[in-house]
């Protein structure tokens, strides 16, 4: 039997540490095919900890909290691929079997904290998280504590509350609060443990669908500053504004609403139905206005100074998209465009080339365009390599401290444009990048970015203006509503004007 102490709480605190994150375009198995167990880095053990301590990540926030405890992290296996599409179901097997070995091997615990996503999907089930969520919870049995950290993308659905005690997700995005809800998680478990705090939730659907959407300032931030104000209410655990993630086709797709309050089910459905009817209200202006990759670079052009951001918003690696698409550097060099930067085009091809052909030399490439089964076409330049690197350093704004590997990557000057090329799919996060390569984007007129609003973590103290281009060929268009809908509701806003709530 554990030791406890007078307060019910065993001597010290044993936690597990565990998860799979994914965010699944279902769109995009058509341009780039499923997920297979190669995409995801996997951690065990140790590596966990060695991986996130000290950053501002989920994780990096629980192991904070726990040492603040003076509670035991016992880490297990977690699992992140990049967005990408939909996993296939022998992956999540894959996964699933070996978080439950290594969980099973932990065991006893007194509680298990997990980083997941909320918007996974594999070829069987719309609901990856709920599906694991039960599977860990048969494994620990009811009387332990299970809670969550999720993305603000989240499709939450009734079958994660079902199984969690806890569901956080961020509030801001860019995610700059994500080691603030992994602590926050944690913090709440002595209570959880001792039975002093009994949450129930509740998961309030809206009949709509949002484009990724900053919270930095607009509804967004509105509706947070609405779901603040209600976490000040007594016996109120957390009330979170879940955007959803629109890039997957499935019955559970949409923005949500989910409150949290101690011991009183009735208030949580009351005050999640509340913030509902506040963001009903404003659905119209989360409406997007991007403007086209053309249109966005001659806007650019006539803001004096710099640097002048545009964010490739279409072609987001951050949604599941490939990074690759080369409309926006297209359209840069047919408006010649100089003193102005890139960053970053994902190919391992033109990479390879250029650190054949080594630093100085001048190397004519069919660039970027190769991923994407649905014709796209590279774009044939003529580039100077200036510089090439491992790859590797550590973000600054987005996820401080988290170290970064984009593969082998190349600094190629293509006109008057520095175009950052690199190996491994991902969203430009911050300016490290371009420091890393030599570049400096203080400098520089227009810096174009691979990013819906992560970017802006880094780059918004910087920008004299933030211009999105859009591209309604994208995978993470922000034209949502021209999406398909064969799986997923269609009766939402704005896909269905005529769409009502609350009545």
């Amino acid at each position: 039997m554990r030791a406890t102490v007078g307060n019910g709480l065993p001597s010290v605190l044993r936690v597990a540490i565990a998860g799979i994150s994914h965010e699944s375009n279902t769109y995009a198995v058509e341009a780039s095919g499923l997920t297979e167990v190669g995409s995801f880095d996997r951690y065990r053990g140790d590596e966990i900890i060695a991986r996130y301590r000290g950053t501002a990540t989920y994780i990096g926030g629980m192991l904070d909290a726990l040492d603040e405890l003076g509670a035991a992290a016992v880490p297990t296996f977690f699992a992140i691929g990049e967005p990408s599409g939909t996993v296939t179901t022998a992956a999540y097997a894959q996964l699933r079997d070996e978080l439950l070995a290594t969980l099973r091997a932990a065991l006893p615990v007194d509680a298990v904290a997990m980083e997941l996503h909320g918007a996974g999907v594999t070829e069987t089930t719309g609901d990856l998280e709920g599906q694991l969520l039960a599977e860990v919870r048969h494994l620990v049995g009811s009387s332990v504590p299970i809670v969550v950290t999720l993305d603000l993308h989240a499709n939450v659905t009734t079958r994660m509350v079902e199984h969690a005690d806890v569901l956080l997700g961020v509030h801001l995005n860019p995610h700059t609060d994500m080691h603030d809800r992994g602590a926050e998680a944690v913090r709440l478990l002595p209570s959880l443990v001792t039975g002093a705090l009994k949450p129930a939730s509740h998961v309030e659907p809206l009949p709509m669908l949002l484009p990724l959407t900053t919270t930095d300032a607009g509804p967004a931030a509105d509706v947070n500053a609405r779901c603040a104000a209600v976490e000040r209410r007594p016996g109120v655990i957390d009330c979170t504004f879940f955007h959803g993630f629109p890039y997957a086709d499935g019955p559970d797709v949409g923005a949500r609403v989910v409150c949290t309050v101690d011991a009183d089910a009735a208030a949580a459905v009351e005050l999640a139905r509340e913030v509902g009817a506040y963001v009903w209200q404003r659905r119209e202006a989360f409406r997007p206005t991007g403007l086209s990759p053309d249109e966005a670079v001659a806007a650019a052009l006539e803001v004096p100074g710099g640097p002048v951001i545009i964010n490739d918003t279409a072609d987001n690696p951050g949604g599941g998209t490939r990074g690759d698409d080369m409309q926006l550097l297209a359209a840069m060099l047919a408006a010649g465009v100089t003193g102005s930067c890139f960053g970053f085009i994902c190919d391992a091809e033109s990479v390879d080339a250029a650190h054949v052909a080594g630093v100085g030399a001048t190397v004519a490439l069919e660039l970027g365009g190769k991923s994407d089964r649905r014709a796209r076409s590279p774009l044939a330049v003529t580039a100077y390599v200036k510089g090439l690197t491992d790859g590797r350093y550590r973000l600054s704004f987005y996820a401080p401290g988290l170290e970064v590997n984009l593969g082998r990557t190349a600094r190629l000057q293509v006109g008057g444009i520095d175009v950052i090329v690199v190996s491994r799919v991902q969203q430009t996060f911050d300016p490290e990048v371009f420091l890393l390569h030599g570049v400096d984007v203080t400098r520089c007129h227009i810096v174009a970015l691979k990013s819906s609003h992560h970017f802006r973590a880094g780059f918004r103290s910087l920008a004299t203006a933030i211009i999105t281009a859009d591209s309604e060929s994208g995978l993470t268009t922000q034209r949502i509503e021209g999406l398909r809908r064969s799986i997923g509701p269609t009766a939402v806003w704005p896909i269905d004007l005529t769409a009502r709530y609350g009545e």
